[in-house]
């Protein structure tokens, strides 16, 4: 019996920035016993544009529309979580919500592959700094 081969996957993540704020979901990898932070978005589908993917990704776990979609690059990311290897394109966005109560709320609950998991606002300063985790590092470089 042969071992399933690790795949390569490919994603969409939106970039929103407030001021001194940036919107973030938050992880937890028990194995390194650490919190992270990334930007949210998820999969693209076989035939879907990265972008489409952005949109209908924040419409399904926020009920979230978003506006002045742009993209901003590519970010190859291999990466360890849950001791498990992980390998992902990333089609990164910076974007906006349509609604303004996604700005005046700090935290939002969501669900995520039948979990719960937590998107909020922090301090970009916070990021920068090393204080907060956000994976991968090169999502810095964009705010």
């Amino acid at each position: 019996m042969s071992k399933k081969k690790p795949k390569i996957r490919v994603i969409a993540l939106g970039l929103i920035q407030e001021g001194d704020r940036i919107f973030l979901s938050e992880g937890y990898d028990r194995d390194k016993d650490q919190t992270f932070y990334r930007a949210l978005g998820g999969g693209v589908d076989f035939g879907e544009t990265s972008r489409e993917a952005l949109k209908r990704e924040f419409q399904e776990e926020l009920n979230a529309e978003l506006t002045q979609i742009e993209y901003l690059g590519c970010i190859e990311s291999i990466f360890t979580c849950q001791n498990q290897p992980g390998h992902e394109i990333i089609q990164l966005y910076r974007a906006q919500f349509v609604d303004p109560k996604f700005y005046q709320q700090t935290r939002f609950t969501f669900q995520e592959n039948k979990r719960s998991k937590t998107a909020l606002w922090v301090n970009i300063e916070d990021c920068k700094s090393g204080k907060i985790t956000v994976v991968p590092s090169e999502f810095l470089e964009y705010f």
